[in-house]
């Protein structure tokens, strides 16, 4: 079965939203003026005192050699967690739980933590001192930044188009040393989220086929001041939310060590997709099929808001395995939209799509395809996929694809549209069906042409913040309906496994 966003877990797993009580309010506003000055000042202390010592212990290491096993490192590891413990011990962690056993890294060289919902997730690696996957910038934070480069972590080169390839592959090289470098914690859901569900795991952790050890968080506080969503509280509320409350409860559970099958050393996502499993029975949380790629389509705002995004969800993660949204490049749509344009609405069957696209013929190419037969006649208008790609990779900016769009569309001499046109690219941008333009068209006074420009829309969407709700009208229609032009899902779930 499926389990979108809205279908399962009825919450975005990208927005964290805190309701007080009157108590609550009173609670921390006694706090703020009492606690939290002293809690701030320890915890900034603490890890003023952390500082030198990791700095000493950074000092002439190389970066492909794991450190020697010397009395006075091991020294500075104790010091360390000693420290760090005390530390989030002034923040209000008094009592740390931790069930079940860490395994040693000569047997399990990955630990895969989640939920993913916070910056205070940092607690299970300041007690074990596990290296971690975190972006390079994170090196030049003041005073953390050297704490981080102390556990030996796997840097991200976000600049550098190569570094998913070139992380995994460095994960791997240290997975297989046999115990010489630190177990590599791992976040597989690779963003935060507010714990309502699991996201779908990313194969990083997965790809080298070795037995992961899954580790499961739980805060459970009754009110939620660590989860440090896409929308919600910001990193300085958290904190200071958090360090108000008299005491926080964080539970740590090592999992039984998961030993990959030899299908599941061969496929990453299947072995992804089956720890998730265990940690969302564990967690006794849902299964969520989002990803870190879809959150800027669950998140849509503005005046042309996606209002069902669930179709677009699929499309997404079909073009994201199919490696459509990784090999874009700056003027690539404007490319496809051209060759699109000279095509004058000819429709395209699979193995014309395949080579519009450069691309062998697939089972998830089909379904890429079938996603656009309107008519089960095995043809498509490639118009519509140029518009569903650039909906779901650049969701944040509506009106660079409704540009896009237009230029497919319009007449050359003019540089209007009819209205049957703009109601299939309003229909794919806002994941509905059967646009009624009617409203935009009086607005416009054009009811009796029923055409209109790029100009005359784009300046009227400026001007509606509530544009989409305002200017169209549409069928209601059931969370796991279509978008607009494109077939429904029909319920289907992209793991198999699931």
């Amino acid at each position: 079965m499926n389990t979108f966003y809205g279908q399962a877990t009825g919450r975005n797993p990208f927005v964290h939203e805190l309701k007080f009580s009157i108590r609550d309010k009173i609670k921390i506003g006694l706090m703020s003026v009492t606690v939290f000055p002293v809690r701030l000042l320890l915890v900034s202390f603490f890890m003023l005192v952390a500082w030198p010592f990791a700095f000493t212990a950074s000092l002439g290491r190389s970066e492909l050699v794991p450190d020697p096993q010397s009395w006075w490192r091991r020294f500075i590891d104790l010091c360390l967690r000693v420290i760090m413990r005390a530390m989030w011990f002034c923040g209000g962690f008094h009592w740390i739980k931790v069930k079940g056993e860490r395994a040693p890294p000569s047997e399990v060289p990955i630990l895969t933590v989640a939920p993913h919902s916070s910056y205070f997730d940092a607690i299970p690696v300041t007690m074990t001192m596990c290296s971690i996957v975190t972006k390079l910038e994170s090196r030049s934070i003041p005073v953390w930044g050297t704490l981080i480069s102390y556990i030996r972590p796997v840097f991200v080169f976000r600049s550098d188009q190569h570094s998913r390839r070139k992380t995994v592959e460095e994960i791997k090289r240290r997975a297989q040393s046999g115990g010489k470098w630190p177990q590599i914690i791992i976040f597989p859901e690779g963003t935060c989220t507010n714990r309502s569900g699991l996201i779908l795991f990313k194969p990083g952790a997965f790809i080298p086929g070795l037995p992961v050890q899954p580790v499961v968080l739980r805060y459970l506080n009754k009110l939620d001041t660590f989860s440090w969503t896409w929308r919600g509280p910001g990193a300085l509320k958290i904190l200071w939310l958090t360090l108000c409350q008299p005491h926080n409860s964080v539970e740590i559970e090592y999992l039984p060590i998961y030993y990959p099958s030899v299908m599941e050393r061969e496929n990453p996502a299947l072995f992804a997709s089956n720890v998730r499993r265990l940690m969302a029975k564990a967690l006794e949380v849902p299964l969520t099929d989002l990803s870190f790629d879809d959150r800027e389509i669950i998140l849509s705002r503005g005046p042309l808001r996606i209002h069902d995004c669930s179709s677009l969800l699929h499309f997404n993660q079909l073009v994201c395995r199919l490696g459509l949204k990784t090999r874009t490049r700056d003027g690539l749509f404007e490319e496809e939209a051209r060759r699109a344009t000279k095509l004058q609405g000819d429709e395209l069957g699979l193995e014309d799509f395949a080579q519009f696209l450069n691309l062998p013929v697939t089972d998830m190419l089909r379904e890429v395809h079938k996603l656009f037969d309107q008519t089960a006649d095995g043809k498509i208008d490639v118009r519509r996929y140029i518009t569903a790609l650039c909906t779901v990779q650049w969701p944040h900016k509506p009106l660079d694809t409704l540009k896009l769009a237009f230029k497919m569309y319009e007449a050359e001499d003019s540089g209007e549209i009819e209205a049957e046109d703009l109601a299939v690219i309003l229909e794919i941008m806002l994941g509905v069906k059967d646009v009624d333009l009617s409203p935009l068209f009086l607005e416009l006074q054009a009811a009796n042409t029923r055409k209109i420009t790029y100009d005359e829309l784009q300046c009227l969407i400026k001007q509606h913040p509530d544009f989409s709700v305002e200017f169209l009208s549409f069928k209601d229609h059931p969370r796991s309906g279509c978008i607009g032009r494109l077939k429904s899902c029909n319920g289907q779930s992209l793991n198999k496994d699931d």
